[in-house]
């Protein structure tokens, strides 16, 4: 058992999301999105530096020496598997670590709406979930390919950065695939997938413009392709694609993105208050004629509309979503308030609203 295992058993018992180790500090768990100090002496950088290598693969501690980070995936059968980054910082050596539950979550466990279920049927197309750091991104992902995996008969592949979910194969052939480890990169691993016939590309994060561009091309080619990016909204979300290429190749990209796209999920992720938990609230826009031609166009201002006229296809919009939460008790206003994007509307519902030099 490695010395670091005992924190990794505290962050089970006590249901925290990830683990935070820094020379000159005491270790940190975040719990329901909050840091909290572990009771433990403040960490120096040569003891870390033993406890954080003791886990590390050679291959990954050579990338970590060379670059100055790393991340790489670890398990704990029969507790968990976590994510892992490795980092250098002014005291020393720093490292986060986020549980990666050996279950995978259903859709129900999380409570996602019927429409994303349905995403995981979709014969082709690119869906994008999208969300900060810490959103959930990862879990809603790991339903829909779960349900994919419970209900076709496909081949699905996996490229991430690393390894977090671990599906096995059930009525689909699943072959994940980890950067650095079985692969060199998210466009090569996506290069190499056209030509390992699969019906199901999961791509952890599409980071840069081959990468995109890559996903695009598989969602035109009667791949049905999942990605994440780190937006907050379907409109910012069709933005940032498009802004990452050429002003020449923009016209392109449009139409390709206005083709290939079949949903957006964005959401935020919130601290319960009315049970021990966290719940999150769901961005959904799919891609109707109207929203293609609103990409076409370079008209994704006018998205928004789109998604409040869309409800009976299963549209929402984030606000609503977490109006929702809020008028079910199970959110913090302030919190609310927060992640809203129209904060008028959101207003009535604080005691104290805080003045926010930033809409002035």
């Amino acid at each position: 058992m490695a010395q670091i295992d005992a924190f990794f058993k505290l962050m089970h018992d006590l249901g925290a999301s990830d683990l935070h180790l820094a020379a000159g500090n005491q270790p940190l768990l975040r719990l329901r999105g909050s840091m909290e100090r572990v009771k433990y002496k403040t960490l120096e950088h040569d003891e870390l530096k033993r406890m954080l290598y003791e886990i590390a693969p050679e291959e990954k501690v050579k990338i970590f020496e060379e670059s100055g980070d790393v991340d790489f995936g670890y398990e704990i059968p029969g507790l968990s598997r976590y994510r892992a980054n490795f980092f250098n910082q002014k005291w020393g050596m720093g490292a986060v670590f986020r549980a990666i539950p050996t279950v995978i979550p259903s859709a129900e466990d999380l409570g996602l709406p019927p429409v994303i279920v349905k995403l995981a049927s979709l014969p082709k197309g690119l869906v994008l979930v999208t969300g900060p750091t810490g959103s959930g991104k990862s879990s809603t992902l790991a339903a829909i390919v779960d349900q994919a995996n419970r209900t076709r008969r496909d081949h699905i592949i996996t490229i991430e950065d690393p390894i977090e979910f671990v599906h096995h194969s059930k009525e689909c052939l699943v072959n994940h695939r980890e950067i650095g480890t079985h692969t060199r990169s998210f466009a090569a691993a996506l290069r190499g997938a056209l030509r390992e016939d699969p019906d199901i590309i999961m791509v952890g994060e599409m980071r840069d413009l081959e990468t995109i561009a890559l996903a695009i091309e598989a969602s035109n080619t009667g791949h049905l392709v999942f990605g994440t990016l780190h937006t907050t909204s379907a409109a910012k979300t069709i933005d940032r694609i498009i802004e990452m290429f050429p002003a020449t190749m923009q016209p392109q990209i449009r139409a390709s993105l206005a083709d290939g796209l079949r949903g957006v999920v964005s959401q935020a992720l919130f601290r319960r208050i009315d049970v021990k938990g966290r719940c999150a609230a769901l961005e959904i826009m799919l891609a109707t004629s109207a929203v293609r031609n609103l990409i076409r166009e370079s008209k994704t201002y006018q998205i928004g509309t789109v998604i409040q006229t869309g409800r009976k296809f299963g549209m929402q919009s984030l606000d609503d979503a977490i109006m929702e939460h809020l008028l079910a008790g199970r959110v913090d206003p302030n919190d609310a308030y927060s992640f809203c994007q129209d904060k008028q509307k959101f207003r009535q519902y604080l005691t104290q609203p805080p003045d926010d030099f930033t809409d002035v």
